[in-house]
């Protein structure tokens, strides 16, 4: 059940977007994911080129989800709304096919996950991700959960690829199955 597509949305807005946890997503959570990347990216540093690059980037998904999703133009998407744009717009599609700010997203999602730099999230990186927007009390979870996500040539490379981030984020959000591969992409889900 936590693996419904249904639940997998929920999550993307609350856990991903939904910045100051007020239940809907606006622009100013979009100004806080723009610091958030610029400062994670950075480890730390916030030059003024880097955070104006993000501030593009979430202006831009903003813009593109709230053309998409706030069909009541009130400046405000709730989940149900999101839901119905992410219906609209990915359910079927590979990420290709994407909305061309939700790319831009899912990428620098995947930069700030990948601490190291390295092009490759690992077990570390996926770990330090998952503890920070979830309670998990038992470390195998989140183990399990990653080791989940990789076919062999992840194996072999020693976890995620920009790549193959890009695909399992589709699936995420694309296939209506509650036990595509993609369900642990962001760690064990609860309801």
């Amino acid at each position: 059940m936590a693996y419904t597509w249904d639940n997998r949305v929920a999550f993307v807005v609350r856990f991903l977007y939904d910045i100051d946890n007020n239940g809907y997503l606006d622009a100013r959570d979009f100004q806080c994911l723009a610091l958030r990347s610029c400062v994670l990216e950075g480890k730390g540093d916030c030059s003024a080129a880097r955070l104006q690059k993000y501030q593009h980037v979430m202006l831009s998904l903003w813009e593109e989800i709230a053309q998409l999703a706030d069909f009541d133009k009130d400046g405000m998407i709730s989940v149900d709304e999101f839901k119905t744009a992410v219906k609209n717009s990915c359910v079927g599609k590979k990420y290709d096919e994407f909305p061309q700010a939700m790319k831009a997203f899912i990428e620098s999602n995947f930069k700030m996950i990948d601490i190291n730099a390295d092009g490759v999230i690992g077990v570390e990186e996926y770990r330090y991700d998952c503890v920070q927007r979830m309670v998990v009390d038992d470390i195998k979870v989140i183990d399990d959960a990653f080791n989940s996500l990789l076919n062999d040539d992840d194996r072999k490379v020693g976890g995620l690829t920009l790549s193959r981030y890009q695909e399992l984020f589709a699936q995420f959000l694309s296939e209506q199955n509650e036990n595509c591969q993609a369900k642990h992409l962001f760690g064990p889900l609860e309801l």
